[in-house]
């Protein structure tokens, strides 16, 4: 169990990809993630898994990367495709599809049935296939489908096997419960006590040094991801915002008049009243306070008599108070006179006792009073409309096929194009220029979509904007030339080869500590000349859990080492090498210690779920058969990486 704690905690997207995440994908990330479910039985490119009847294609895999990449965007904004691959994001996606296709087939194979009404819900439950009303919109699906090449059997399929996923899964992935002789080896594991000596052996640079031509393009080569430039994206866009159509919005005396009236009283002349009232369930108990309240109690002493409570509503309207009550009760209320009783008038909360406290009148206000405001208020309103005119003329032009120039044409809209800008908005060539907030939104759209996408159109702030926008060219990721970085790739060299050194002398320490040297002589005997003094550690897993820090490398490196031994670790940063040696283990016993047992238990049945759901996973997979073109994937990962024509 303990591989699969380090294997998630290895792995950044760990969580996002185990396989408590085979919830509905198509639901969780709506249309971003459904241009991708077109695997089980494709053929399209060669075949990189196969699960018994069902095999996913090349070209499949890579669209699921790519999805799956667009998907962690939501989380982790300017995230590119380098950075996914290196946190292990391919295997994930790998383990994604291959496991969802078994547990198809084993629920298949069990007897389950995903049915078409089931998946018709969960489609119709999907945002982007909605309407303005909230319901599902045969033109708003049929429209989404067709800009991502998705057919309604592709899609209903998709959703389908991760339905089964879920049913398989969640009953397994919400186990909690870990037993007490289960637990005590890893309780025990916390309380072990380890002493040992931690010397570092720094990497001087030597800034003299200087590479021959040949050995600095042998180090180039070898290094060339390190020098690599994101991918970047060209992005067509035009820009739509209120103050664009504030010069053409014109207000006639005939809206401004209309908007008077439509205000109803929120200009003219009104009345409010407070009022004092009890609401009592019982009719016989309400006539009685109302009688005492008739008689000069107030409302509150006789409402706290009978064990109730009053309340007092100030300054309502009739119609608000309505809405509190019930039309009945605020039309008594306001028939009364100032300081006049009410009731017992019911209502479905009870009967109502109400005492008019006070009333107030408005004259309200003329129309030549507000004619700025309501000027202010109706520009506003049609400006809005404008804009949602363009938009819905724009949505409709998308969903007509349109291209990007024809839609701005027909709008008179001015097109504006991006540098070649990573995800992040960022100019490799101009490092120093800050990305626009706006054109940042832009590019997120842009990395969103694939060549030979419809546009799309992206809001811009609060105040109504928008952006349509249009993928214009993609330029791959790729290592800059030599040449124009030859004075950076020299100090790598330099760094490398200080690191070299300082790990020859590394390992000449681990020798000598072999031979039963003291770390201090051995680091003496080595030449390691202006190292930092030894660090002596003595201390338990317990002691530096509760501490509640990142864990030092040479500090976890010996938890994982035998007594009287002594490996190396790299330091960060370039800095050297750290030599680690143990010097004594002292065996914890949790025997005695119920609350570390009880820690520990609850410890792993946060976990323990996930681990059985892996282990459901396995036993699957033997049943139903998977294999897997280990060349091919290595391939498409290198491509997506950039690296195919360096790899050839």
């Amino acid at each position: 169990m303990l591989n699969f704690f380090r294997r998630v905690v290895k792995s950044r997207f760990g969580v996002l990809f185990t396989l408590a995440a085979l919830a509905i994908i198509a639901i969780s990330f709506g249309v971003a993630d459904i241009n991708g479910l077109n695997q089980g039985g494709a053929t399209r490119g060669g075949s990189v898994i196969e699960v018994a009847r069902d095999t996913v294609s090349e070209n499949d895999l890579r669209q699921r990367t790519r999805l799956a990449l667009d998907a962690v965007r939501q989380q982790q904004e300017g995230l590119d495709m380098a950075g996914f691959l290196a946190a292990g994001g391919f295997e994930s996606v790998v383990a994604r599809v291959e496991n969802g296709l078994v547990l198809e087939q084993f629920a298949e194979r069990s007897g389950m049935v995903a049915s078409k009404a089931l998946v018709d819900g969960q489609i119709a439950s999907i945002p982007a296939f909605q309407g303005f009303d909230g319901k599902f919109s045969q033109t708003n699906f049929e429209r989404a489908l067709a800009q991502r090449q998705i057919t309604p059997v592709q899609l209903r399929s998709d959703i389908a096997r991760e339905t089964y996923a879920q049913w398989l899964l969640a009953p397994t992935i919400g186990a909690a419960q870990v037993g007490n002789q289960m637990a005590q080896p890893y309780a025990n594991l916390l309380l072990e006590r380890r002493a040992g000596q931690i010397g570092l052996i720094p990497a001087r640079v030597d800034a003299a040094a200087n590479p021959t031509d040949q050995q600095l393009s042998a180090f180039y080569g070898d290094n060339r991801q390190r020098y690599l430039v994101p991918e970047r994206r060209v992005v067509r866009y035009a820009v739509v915002t209120p103050e664009a159509y504030a010069g053409r919005v014109q207000v006639s005396d005939a809206e401004l008049q209309a908007a008077y009236k439509a205000a109803g009283d929120k200009y003219g002349p009104s009345a409010t009243r407070t009022l004092e009232q009890v609401i009592v369930a019982d009719q016989a108990l309400a006539a009685k306070i109302a009688g005492q309240v008739k008689g000069g109690t107030s409302v509150a002493d006789a409402a706290r008599a009978a064990g109730l409570e009053a309340t007092t509503i100030r300054d309502v309207k009739q119609s608000g108070f309505a809405t509190q009550s019930a039309a009945d009760v605020a039309q008594a209320a306001f028939a009364a006179p100032q300081g006049g009783v009410v009731g017992p008038v019911r209502s479905p909360l009870g009967f109502h006792i109400i005492k008019v406290a006070s009333i107030s009148q408005s004259a309200g206000r003329p129309f030549a009073a507000v004619r700025e405001e309501l000027t202010a208020e109706v520009r506003k309103k049609k400006e809005a409309e404008a804009l949602v005119a363009v938009q819905e003329k724009l949505d409709n032009g998308i969903g007509d096929g349109a291209t990007f120039e024809e839609l701005i044409a027909d709008q008179k809209l001015q097109a504006q194009t991006t540098p070649a800008l990573t995800a992040q908005a960022l100019n490799p060539d101009a490092p120093q220029q800050q990305p626009d907030p706006r054109v940042a939104t832009v590019m997120q759209a842009g990395f969103a979509a694939q060549d030979g996408d419809a546009p799309t159109i992206v809001p811009l702030g609060q105040d109504g904007g928008f952006a349509i926008v249009a993928l214009g060219r993609i330029v791959p990721s790729a290592a800059r030339p030599l040449q124009s970085i030859r004075a950076t790739v020299v100090e790598d060299w330099r760094r490398q080869q200080a690191k070299l050194a300082a790990r020859r002398v590394a390992d000449a320490v681990v020798a000598n500590v072999g031979r039963g040297t003291a770390l201090q002589q051995a680091l003496g005997a080595a030449g390691a000349t202006g190292a930092p003094p030894v660090q002596t550690v003595d201390v338990s897993r317990a002691e530096l859990a509760a501490r509640r820090i990142q864990l030092p490398p040479p500090v976890a490196l010996m938890f994982n080492m035998k007594r009287g031994t002594a490996k190396v670790l790299e330091a960060p940063n370039n800095g050297g090498w750290f030599v680690v040696t143990v010097t004594g283990i002292t065996p914890g016993d949790a025997s005695k210690n119920p609350g570390a047992v009880q820690s520990t238990r609850a410890g792993l049945g946060s976990v323990v779920g996930r681990e059985y759901a892996e282990q459901f996973s396995n036993a699957a997979k033997k049943l139903i058969g998977t294999k897997r073109n280990a060349a091919a994937l290595a391939k498409l990962k290198a491509d997506l990486a950039g690296q195919g024509a360096a790899a050839e």
